[in-house]
Order: structure tokens, then sequence, then C-alpha cells
């Protein structure tokens, strides 16, 4: 990989959009854009970001329930089985 072909002022995004959004959708890997030599944006294949955002989902809920547990804020498996089965009833 290699970076200094994913950093690209916004000169050449206003005269080779087209090229590259083929170059982000081929090679998968985000674009930044930068304007007065300082980085302003990223440029990112639709299927990149909704994994990446996916991911920081999952890590949230990661992030909750590490918290939860150190406060000891849980509920047994067999308690949740219960309330479950009482529900489906």
């Amino acid at each position: 990989m290699n970076i200094s072909q994913d950093i690209k002022p916004i000169s050449y995004l206003k005269a080779k959009a087209a090229d590259l959004l083929k170059q982000v959708n081929e090679t998968r890997r985000p674009v930044i854009i930068t304007q007065n030599g300082e980085p302003r944006a990223v440029l990112q294949d639709p299927e990149s970001y909704e994994n990446m955002r996916n991911a920081i989902g999952l890590l949230k809920l990661l992030s909750i329930s590490e918290e939860e547990i150190r406060k000891c804020d849980v509920i047994d498996n067999e308690e949740v089985l219960k309330m479950v089965e009482k529900k489906l009833q």
C-alpha cells in the first residue's frame, strides 16, 4: 500500500472525480482530500463505509457491556431464560 497515492488535493478531486471514484471502488482504500495542504475530507466506497459503521456500532455495544459488567449490573443466564420463557407463554 502506497499512502501517497491515497492523498489528493481538492484540485485533483475537481478535475478527476470519476478517476478517484474508480480508484476508491476498485482498491477499497479511502482517499484523503486535502485543501491548502491540510486534510479536509475522506472519500470512501459505500461498502467499506457501511462495514466501518457496523464495526463501530459493535464496539459501542461492547463498551456498554463492559461498563455494565464493571458496575455488576448484570443478569444471570438462568434468570434471563426464565424471563424469556415467561414472555413466550
